[in-house]
């Protein structure tokens, strides 16, 4: 397992499987008690079985800050395509993720690269996440055994909080996973990043929850790393549609040079 930090917006996260409607998304989740179920619940409100949205990403480092408008298309967790809409100079830029495998789309140049295993560890357009996290993006369940840590009262909130461990030969980053859910609507609260060693890596915070693609979601999520506490990269979601027509031939190289 590698130290990398992992964009679960995130692309997002992202980050990023229920029928769109604020209603069904509580009564799914409604009355679920095991951790593991209680978890999958909210990792499948928060990727939808397909999305697609604009949201601005924001980069602030120590010795410089950017930020970036981008329109992204999701299809489960093997298939993205992330376009920069602005600034004017970075505009049409597009990452494309088909299963394992990451290509760059860069327009000035007109040049198509396909991520090399050498390069799988650098960063996401500045962002403090990695390509090798998008490659490794999963559903929780599937690479976590999941075990409930706390019950109960936060700064007035009552929530969850929930340690995942992965499971023997899962192909994940983390050592561990602290998760921490609000109980009166399965909303993420944080998340905490472990290395191997039990290290905190990075923490993601979530907040501005609203109504987006009629289901609530926290509209901003913001990774900060534990090295460097003064930077972060935050994504605000201002558009968001889940469970829209989309299969895997969207997700092409062709797609992807699209600057339309």
């Amino acid at each position: 397992m590698k130290t990398n930090v992992i964009a679960h917006t995130l692309v997002l996260s992202a980050a990023l499987v229920l029928p769109p409607a604020a209603r069904s998304q509580t009564a799914d989740c409604a009355g679920l008690s095991e951790p593991a179920d209680i978890v999958d619940c909210v990792d499948r409100i928060m990727r939808g079985e397909s999305s697609q949205g604009i949201s601005t990403m924001e980069v602030v480092t120590e010795n410089w800050n950017r930020s970036m408008e981008m329109q992204m298309w999701s299809l489960g967790t093997d298939h993205a395509l992330v376009r920069i809409l602005s600034p004017r100079k970075d505009a049409g830029t597009a990452t494309l993720k088909a299963g394992t495998e990451i290509w760059n789309y860069l327009p000035r140049v007109d040049r198509t690269i396909k991520i090399p295993a050498s390069l799988m560890s650098a960063s996401w357009m500045g962002a403090h996440f990695t390509n090798d996290d998008l490659v490794k993006e999963s559903r929780l369940i599937e690479d976590y055994e999941i075990t409930l840590a706390y019950e109960g009262d936060r700064d007035g909130v009552d929530v969850w909080e929930f340690d995942l461990i992965p499971r023997p030969e899962a192909p994940v980053v983390w050592g561990r996973i602290g998760y921490q859910v609000r109980k009166s609507d399965t909303m993420p609260v944080w998340a905490r990043y472990y290395d191997e060693e039990g290290e905190l890596v990075r923490t993601m915070t979530f907040f501005d929850y609203r109504q987006l693609g009629g289901r609530l979601v926290p509209a901003t999520m913001r990774v900060v790393p534990e090295d460097k506490p003064g930077e972060y990269t935050e994504v605000r979601y201002s558009e968001l549609e889940f469970d829209v027509n989309l299969d895997e031939e969207f997700f092409s190289l062709r797609r992807l040079r699209d600057t339309r």
